[in-house]
Order: C-alpha cells, then sequence, then structure tokens
C-alpha cells in the first residue's frame, strides 16, 4: 500500500514536470501539440478511469444499520505492452518533427516509436520546423523499473455505513493535498449499495448475499505551470468514474468469496490552460492551448476473497476488463 502511494505521487510529480516543459512542446502548431500529448497521456488517463472505480467492495452483504467499515485498498491497473509506444509519423505533424529518440535517429520513413508516460524512461527529441530549433519531449515512468510490474498503482480509501431497509452508503474522500510547491490533487466519490436478495421470492432464505452497488468517483490533479509569469498557466488532470454491479458473496467461517458483474463508464481529460506568448513578443498566441479526453467504458467481472478476523479484514480481488486489475487491501469493519 506504501509503495503504491509513493508511486501515484511520482506519477503527479511527472506529470507536472511534463506540464512545465509545454511551451516547448507548442512551439509548432497547437494541432502538432495536441496529437503529440494524446499519444503520451492516453494510456495514463485510460488506467486512472478504470483504477477508480477499483476498491468499492468486498462482500455483497450490506451493514446492518449504523455498521461502519473503513478499508483502505491499492489497485494494479496492468498496461498492455501496446501502450508503452505510441508511432509518431512526421507526415502528420505540421511544424514540427520526431529526430530521435534516445539519441537514435528515427528511420526514413519519418516514423518513430516514441514512449508513453508509461513506457522506458527514453527522451524523444523533436524539431520545430519554423525556426525555434531542437527540444526535448518527455520520457516515460518505468513502472516496471519502479515497481516490479507493469501496472499503474491506484490507491482508494473507503468509508462504508449501514442504513435501514438493506443499504449501504460508502464514501471516499481525499482533501486537497499540496504535490510539491505548485500541484495540487484532490478526490470524492460516493456509492451506495443495496441487497436486492430480499425481493426475490424463493431465494431471499438462501445462504448468499445478493446486492447491487453503484459507484462514483472524480478526482482532479492541478499544477501550477512555471512558464511564463502573470499568464495564469496551469495544467490539469480530471477523471470521472462511475461503475454499476451486480454482487455475490458467500461466507464460510471467517472467509467471504464474493464477485461481481458489471459495467464501468470513465471519462478523463488532459488539459493546458491559460494566455501562451510563444514568440516572447509581449502579445498572447494562443490560450488554452491543450485538451486531451478518453474513455474507459466497458464490461466488468470481478472475483475476490476476504479475511475477516474479529474486526479486521484482509482482501484481494482481480477484475477482467480492458486494463485487467489486482486490488489489495484491508481495513476496519463493526457490524
Amino acid at each position: 500500500m506504501r509503495k503504491a502511494c509513493i508511486l501515484f505521487v511520482v506519477f503527479a510529480v511527472s506529470f507536472a514536470s511534463w506540464a512545465q516543459d509545454i511551451n516547448d512542446l507548442i512551439k509548432g502548431s497547437v494541432e502538432d501539440a495536441n496529437k503529440l500529448v494524446e499519444g503520451y497521456t492516453t494510456p495514463a488517463l485510460k488506467a486512472f478511469g478504470y483504477g477508480l472505480n477499483q476498491g468499492w467492495y468486498n462482500t455483497a452483504k450490506p451493514h446492518k444499520t449504523l455498521g461502519i467499515d473503513l478499508t483502505f485498498s491499492a489497485s494494479a491497473v496492468y498496461i498492455p505492452n501496446s501502450d508503452l509506444f505510441y508511432k509518431v509519423d512526421n507526415s502528420q505533424l505540421q511544424e514540427v518533427e520526431l529526430v530521435s529518440v534516445g539519441g537514435v535517429p528515427i528511420s526514413n520513413s519519418g516514423v518513430g516509436n516514441v514512449p508513453t508516460i508509461f513506457g522506458p524512461d527514453v527522451t524523444p527529441t523533436y524539431n520545430a520546423t519554423n525556426g525555434a530549433g531542437n527540444f526535448d519531449g518527455p520520457g516515460g515512468v518505468d513502472l516496471k523499473k519502479e515497481l516490479g510490474i507493469q501496472a499503474m498503482p491506484v490507491p482508494i480509501a473507503n468509508l462504508g455505513i449501514g442504513l435501514p431497509k438493506g443499504f449501504d452508503l460508502k464514501f471516499r474522500f481525499v482533501p486537497t493535498l499540496q504535490i510539491g510547491d505548485d500541484a495540487e490533487f484532490g478526490l470524492f466519490g460516493v456509492g451506495v449499495m443495496h441487497d436486492v436478495k430480499q425481493y426475490i421470492p424463493g431465494i431471499k432464505n438462501l445462504p448468499f448475499d445478493l446486492s447491487a452497488f453503484v459507484g462514483y468517483t472524480k478526482m482532479k490533479l492541478t499544477t501550477e505551470l512555471d512558464v511564463q509569469s502573470g499568464n495564469n498557466q496551469r495544467a490539469t488532470f480530471e477523471a470521472s468514474a462511475t461503475t454499476i454491479q451486480g454482487l455475490i458473496s458467500k461466507k464460510i467461517s471467517v472467509l467471504t468469496f464474493y464477485g461481481g458483474v458489471g459495467f464501468n463508464v470513465a471519462n478523463t481529460k488532459v488539459a493546458v490552460l491559460g494566455d501562451y506568448d510563444l514568440d516572447e513578443d509581449g502579445y498572447t498566441d494562443v490560450t488554452d492551448p491543450l485538451s486531451i479526453k478518453a474513455d474507459a467504458n466497458g464490461f466488468r467481472t470481478t472475483v475476490g476473497m476476504r479475511l475477516k478476523l474479529a474486526v479486521i479484514t484482509f482482501h484481494g480481488d482481480y477484475t477482467v476488463q480492458k486494463y485487467n486489475t489486482l486490488t489489495v487491501g484491508f481495513g476496519i469493519n463493526i457490524r
């Protein structure tokens, strides 16, 4: 859990560091910059969308009225090899061209594979063909090297409260936190679980639990940009994620086996905002130059197991979706 949180901060700092170089990236054209940023950040946008829909539950049984649990989870969202690089084709760019990757010139075809944010820490070099000269693009955060697995960590904490008539209300909240000198991070989420077995004649007395669940999470990471003072320059990374699932669980002694089937809807966005004087002539050349969006939608299936010892719980589950995800955690559970 601790390492997952550290890697999450590493990603945030990497995002902030990349954003500081945005003036170089948009020296060519805004259209070029949007293409390059889209290729670089899309895997992260999708991974966060999937990760934010994890860690909501470890049983299908709602608490008794006023029962509570505080659960901490860390999800490892696996990044496929195909998302470690993206293709840059100079023929598709207007005023920027890729020169080399890691010091190795690209082929005569003018096409090169450039690291995404999850790729290796290799620096691509570009040339602004309008005369601004060469500049370096960002390398990747090598997750396998840093974490030991090729997965994006997404830590989450939930507070669950039992309500009458088989309802369970869940919250996740991180107040705005300062990351370094210029970046801020905040998160909010709410979920509702409800026992639906009580409405189905013939099975409501059978020894398993069956519930419906819906959860919503919103996250925002903002960093101020130290490019040109007084122009309100900043970069934002936002994600909103909704999951709707049917849950089932069976308790055997201290073990609970649980599963869920449902659908994810997640929308993520990275944007660079503010006014930019690219040629430094004292006049604004472009406002709010970058805005990249990505969706992480689709069906999901989860299977997992929870161990409860007195009021302490340990759980782990695996979700099959476009970015498969392993989630582990622990908590305090009363009633």
